[in-house]
Order: structure tokens, then C-alpha cells, then sequence
């Protein structure tokens, strides 16, 4: 017999259902294929920032690249973040869920079309429509689920829908005030955004499934992973084929796919979803892959602007095309560790691995044309260590057990 008989099982879409939240305890919650398509989606959004910011880094522009990045990537973290944590609490699969779904995904599409003169002009007139459509959708949502609420569950929808309504108007600044203080307007906004869920779930959190979420975000940083290869490969054709030999390049490409593979073993080392037991927990970790997202992604821009550098495209020296790629795997090495891994981890020696590969990392900067080889190689050495440290403890934690069973 069913644990939730009250709720829409996945794959019966009626028209209209009522939007029950579901329990954090239920059985067998896994991404549904409308999620995928979801995420799938939004890493076209993910891919043009990576391009604006490749150019920009390749020009170099970096004061000029990187908080625009910065900014982009927010806007589409947070709208993905928003339907990632509100369709594991309330996703009723019927056709009015999917029909919301995909307004959503044709916003991300609109935003991603506009992302190219953002960056190149500071017209934002586009992303903030893409955006007004990905949010209007959002609030449509939890109005739908405050309909179908009461008490505590039902403010907690109707604070989501009007805080998220506040923050899109308090994005009308991107469109009118100049380009000096749009910076400014981010960060505030930022806080603004990030404020309301921890301000609407105070009184009662919504019914997130540890497991559902764990997976979701696990899934989008394969997806972003992925378009990082894919970046990368393209570069690496191009490159080969106006050239007619790979060269220089052969470091760059070996040390980029160490680094891409390491970064996906890193992340799915540890069972995260044990680790989300409470709203506190799960916010500063969600939040906090803000910086995993971005840095993953920032890893295929790097190493694109690596290859233009060695192949006299790019306007800067190769220490500062090399900074592009070991700055971001830094990043995502030392991240990772920061709000997922050392959960896991067991003893010092193990918290320490992380940690110090992100700075020896860093210091194969200085390696000219081997650096993004070197750090690949640090790379691989660390996930070695790891699962040789891994091993090791499981073994004395068998060892233990025999000996306590004697």
C-alpha cells in the first residue's frame, strides 16, 4: 500500500490536480524526466556566459568579464534553484505543472538570447524579460500551491509568491539606472533573492526530499560538466583545423579532460543526501553551489582561452591563460570541499586533501605551457589519494567491527 494514497503518483496527468505537498520521507523519489529537460535547457543559458566569457578573458578583460559572468550565472542559478527546490515539494506532474514548466524553459531560452548583448553592452532588456517570464511562471506555482494549502504551508507559499514577485521589480534597476551602479544593484538584489526563502520557510519549511534534491544537483553538475567537454572539444577542432596539427595543444587538451574527469569523481564521492536533514543544512549548502556550478563551467571558458592563447588567438600571456583554467578547478576543488566533501570526510589527513590540492593547483600557474597539463595531474594524483585514504579507512572500520564481534 502506498505511503502518500493522497498524492498524484508520476504518470497520471490529469488536467488540474490539487497541489499537495509531498513528504521528505517518501520512498523511491527520483528526477523526473521533465526535470532533466529542464536542466538540459538551462544549460544553453550556462553555455553563452561561458562564450561572453571566454572572449572577454581572451581580450583581456577580465575586470569587465568576470562580474559579468558573475552576474549572468546568478540570474540563471537562482531561477534554476527556484524551480529545483519547489518541484521537490510540490510536483504534481499534470498538465498545468508542465504546461508552467515549460513557460519557464522558454524564459531560460529568451535570457540565453539576450546574454550576448548584456555582455557586450549592458543592454539587459532581454534577460530581464527571459527573466520576468522564468519568474511570473515561479509565482504562478506557489500561488497554485497556496490554493491548496492551509495555516503555516499556506503562507509559506503566498511569502515565496510575493517575495519573488518584490525581487523581479527590484530587477527593473538592471534597465535604468547606469552602467557604474548596476554592479551595486546585483549585489543588493542578490541578498534580496537569496533572503526570501530562508524569510518564507521560518514559520514552516516546505516538504524538499533530501535524496530528490541531492540528485538534481548532482545531475546538473554532470549536465554543466558536460558542456564543459563539449566547449573544450569544439575549441580543440577549431584550433586543429586552422592549423593542421595539434602541437602545443596536446597539453592543454590532456590536462583540461584530467581536471573535467577528477572534478566529476570529487563530486559524487560522498553520499550528500545524508547531510540534509534541516533547512540550515540544505540552504548554505544549496547556496553555496553557486561557486561549483560556476566554477565548473568556468573550467571549459579556461581552457578554451588556454587553446586561443597557444595558437596566437587570445590577447594575453600564457600565465594568464593558464590562470583561466587553474583558477577555476581551484575553485571548484576547494568549494566542493568547502559545502559538500568534508561532511564525509573522516580525520585530518582526509579534510587536508582537498584543501591542498586547490593551492598546489594554483601553483601550476606557473608551469607556462605544461601548467593546465600539471594541474591536471594534480588533479588526477588527488582523486588517487583519495580513494586510497577512502579504502584504507573502510578497512580499518571493518577490521574493528570483526575484532569488536570476537
Amino acid at each position: 500500500m502506498s505511503d502518500t494514497p493522497h498524492r498524484p503518483l508520476p504518470g497520471h496527468h490529469g488536467v488540474l490536480r490539487r497541489m499537495t505537498a509531498r513528504g521528505r520521507e517518501e520512498a523511491h523519489r527520483t528526477a523526473t524526466p521533465l526535470e532533466l529537460f529542464f536542466d538540459l535547457c538551462f544549460v544553453v543559458a550556462v553555455a553563452q556566459a561561458g562564450r561572453q566569457l571566454v572572449h572577454a578573458l581572451a581580450e583581456g578583460h577580465p575586470g569587465h568579464g568576470i562580474p559579468g559572468y558573475a552576474m549572468i550565472f546568478f540570474a540563471v542559478w537562482w531561477a534554476w534553484m527556484n524551480f529545483t527546490w519547489f518541484s521537490s515539494a510540490y510536483d504534481t506532474d499534470d498538465v498545468l505543472f508542465r504546461v508552467v514548466t515549460l513557460v519557464q524553459i522558454a524564459g531560460v531560452l529568451v535570457l540565453a538570447a539576450g546574454i550576448p548583448r548584456a555582455f557586450d553592452s549592458g543592454d539587459f532588456r532581454v534577460v530581464w524579460f527571459g527573466y520576468l517570464v522564468m519568474r511570473l511562471a515561479m509565482v504562478t506555482q506557489w500561488l497554485r500551491a497556496a490554493l491548496s494549502a492551509r495555516g503555516a504551508e499556506r503562507r509559506t507559499a503566498l511569502r515565496y509568491a510575493i517575495g519573488v514577485a518584490l525581487c523581479q521589480v527590484g530587477w527593473l534597476g538592471l534597465l535604468f539606472l547606469p552602467a557604474h551602479a548596476k554592479p551595486w544593484l546585483f549585489l543588493g538584489m542578490a541578498v534580496c533573492e537569496t533572503a526570501v526563502p530562508v524569510w518564507a520557510e521560518r514559520g514552516h519549511p516546505t516538504g524538499w526530499h533530501p535524496h530528490h534534491i541531492a540528485e538534481r544537483y548532482g545531475l546538473f553538475t554532470i549536465i554543466v560538466l558536460g558542456e564543459t567537454v563539449s566547449a573544450a572539444t569544439v575549441a580543440v577542432q577549431s584550433a586543429v583545423d586552422e592549423h593542421q596539427g595539434l602541437g602545443a595543444l596536446l597539453p592543454i587538451a590532456a590536462g583540461g579532460l584530467l581536471i573535467i574527469f577528477a572534478a566529476y569523481w570529487i563530486y559524487f564521492a560522498v553520499p550528500i543526501h545524508l547531510h540534509l536533514i534541516s533547512n540550515q543544512q540544505a540552504f548554505l549548502w544549496g547556496y553555496g553551489h553557486y561557486l561549483v556550478f560556476g566554477s565548473a563551467a568556468a573550467i571549459g571558458a579556461g581552457i578554451e582561452v588556454a587553446i586561443e592563447e597557444a595558437t596566437g588567438k587570445a590577447h594575453i600571456s600564457t600565465f594568464e591563460a593558464s590562470a583561466t583554467v587553474t583558477v577555476s578547478a581551484a575553485l571548484f576543488m576547494f568549494t566542493v570541499w568547502l559545502i559538500h566533501s568534508r561532511h564525509q570526510k573522516r580525520g585530518l589527513v582526509q579534510q587536508l586533501v582537498l584543501p591542498v590540492s586547490a593551492v598546489l593547483v594554483l601553483a601550476c600557474t606557473f608551469g607556462g605551457r605544461w601548467a593546465v597539463l600539471a594541474a591536471g595531474c594534480v588533479a588526477a594524483v588527488t582523486v588517487a589519494v583519495g580513494v586510497t585514504l577512502t579504502a584504507r579507512t573502510g578497512d580499518r572500520r571493518a577490521a574493528s567491527r570483526a575484532g569488536g564481534g570476537a
